[in-house]
């Protein structure tokens, strides 16, 4: 068999140097394939793959997902993290619980999630006949390994849209509850209509199924840029965690905790002399336990996620943060909980109030970056094995294994403290331990909303230290509309447009 390092590492260095493309259209269903390859030539050489697969992996650093408002969205909305008095007032709207339709960060999500599956859609398409044009076996063989990886990154993007934009998965009414648009041609055209949300977790599991098949586990590696097998699997758990099928999350998260190439981060391993590995991981985005990361150079980058918390770059001298961690949130972490260390920093902000705070420094930014002058910039990792242990931990309480679900949390706390970390759970306190453990863990990941939907949870916020009068006393029913991000308009309004708005469209 084949070995994919001469692809891969020419796929490397292309989409190092490709350039993000920006657009706006008036529904984000009809679009372009990007610059790498036009319509009208098609994908007729193994290189215009290559290209093309490029795209798409490019498409993933926009700002708009994991760098930016997919990430940082929802967990402002939730209950994560406070305004702080004389902020700039940047995502204003989720954090009043005022999201609108024509909100630009709404319309962006939806867009750039659809841009990956437009850009997935224009290779599969065209994929057969170009591999039944090949005669270069170890192309052919590269080819199908491409397929699996395109097939991945599409059902990502399904999976993150059904997360966004529909309701909390039910098995007993999911038949009834609306989707998503769900497209898997290019050149032929389909109704723009809602699937229901059953048929939606349908293709994103098909998808799953053929790319696990496609993309052989020899090539899974930690820090991959690229979508791998164990990929394929960290996914599919999540989304099996989503649909309450608790044996399903159990068998894939098996999987992947048991695959050899990772590991978790270990506070009790220094990898210089002031970082153990799990500062490291968020100073340097490079771990044992990254699972798919962005790839990100100095020359080619999404969205600065650490700007809103910090603002350094106001003037290189104080921080000027946006939002700053809520109370209850930092409560959670104790003394020897290492996680605290390398997510937060008490720092005197520049503000006349006075603000002094422990700060939001996961997101400081990469080293590599800062020196060149880029601040608040590093490589988001949407797949980590700490959630791959956190996914098993709740199933397996859904199924009423409390032991191995507490041998899972303990294992993950260990890597985490110096000494100790021990953790317990039972059929009485499960949940609330779960919960809590994913906020210090998972903190500002971008989860938060979406396991408050899922669990059927409201909350409270009380105001706390400098922060905004308006919105510091909200209170959010379990059952409030804003749980589902609102349809965007303009995808309504299109021409030949049959999408129905959600309850919060209304």
């Amino acid at each position: 068999m084949m070995k994919f390092q001469t692809y891969t590492i020419k796929t490397v260095c292309s989409s190092f140097l490709a350039i993000f493309l920006m657009f706006s259209v008036s529904s984000c269903l009809d679009k372009e394939p990007g610059d790498y390859i036009g319509e009208s030539e098609g994908m007729k050489t193994f290189n215009d793959a290559e290209q093309t697969l490029t795209g798409i992996y490019s498409a993933y650093k926009s700002s708009a997902l994991y760098s930016g408002y997919l990430t940082l969205c929802p967990d402002i909305q939730s209950d994560l993290v406070y305004a702080v008095e004389g902020n700039t007032n940047v995502y204003g709207s989720f954090w009043l619980w005022k999201v609108r339709s024509t909100d630009p960060e709404i319309e962006a999500v939806y867009a750039s999630l659809y841009t990956v599956i437009g850009r997935c859609n224009f290779f599969l398409d065209q994929v057969a006949d170009l591999r039944a044009s090949l005669i270069d076996d170890e192309e052919i063989t590269a080819l199908d390994y491409y397929t699996g990886e395109v097939l991945c990154a599409r059902a990502l993007a399904y999976s993150e849209l059904i997360k966004t934009y529909c309701k909390a998965y039910d098995p007993a009414t999911a038949d009834k509850e609306l989707g998503v648009v769900i497209r898997t041609k290019w050149f032929e055209k389909e109704p723009v209509e809602r699937a229901s949300l059953k048929k939606s977790y349908e293709q994103v599991i098909s998808d799953l199924e053929k790319a696990e098949e496609l993309l052989d586990a020899e090539y899974d590696k930690y820090n991959s840029y690229y979508f791998t097998n164990a990929a394929v699997k960290a996914i599919r758990s999540r989304v099996a965690l989503y649909m309450q099928d608790w044996e399903t999350a159990v068998k894939y998260s098996t999987e992947v905790l048991e695959n050899d190439v990772f590991k978790l981060a270990s506070c009790k391993q220094m990898i210089t002399s002031s970082q153990n590995l799990v500062d490291y991981m968020w100073t340097n985005d490079s771990s044992y336990e990254i699972i798919w990361r962005i790839g990100f150079t100095t020359t080619s980058y999404g969205g600065a996620l650490g700007q809103v918390f910090l603002n350094f770059n106001k003037d290189r001298t104080y921080y000027y943060p946006d939002y700053v961690p809520a109370q209850w949130a930092l409560s959670l972490y104790d003394s020897s909980d290492s996680r605290y260390g390398a997510y937060f920093k008490n720092t005197r902000c520049g503000y006349e109030n006075g603000l002094e705070w422990p700060l939001l420094f996961k997101y400081s930014g990469n080293e590599a970056f800062q020196a060149a002058y880029i601040y608040h910039v590093c490589m988001p990792k949407p797949l980590r094995l700490a959630e791959q242990y956190l996914i098993r931990a709740e199933a397996n309480c859904r199924l009423g294994n409390y032991s191995a679900a507490s041998s899972d949390l303990t294992k993950l706390r260990q890597s985490r403290y110096p000494v100790g970390g021990n953790l317990s759970v039972n059929e009485t306190n499960f949940l609330e331990v779960i919960s809590n453990e994913r906020v210090r863990e998972l903190y500002m990941e971008g989860f938060r909303l979406h396991d408050l939907k899922r669990w059927g949870m409201g909350f409270e916020r009380t105001p706390q230290s400098c922060s905004q009068p308006d919105g510091s006393d909200l209170v959010v029913s379990k059952d409030n509309p804003l749980f589902v991000w609102p349809i965007p308009r303009n995808e309504i309004e299109a021409p030949g447009s049959d999408i129905v708005g959600n309850e919060s469209n209304r």
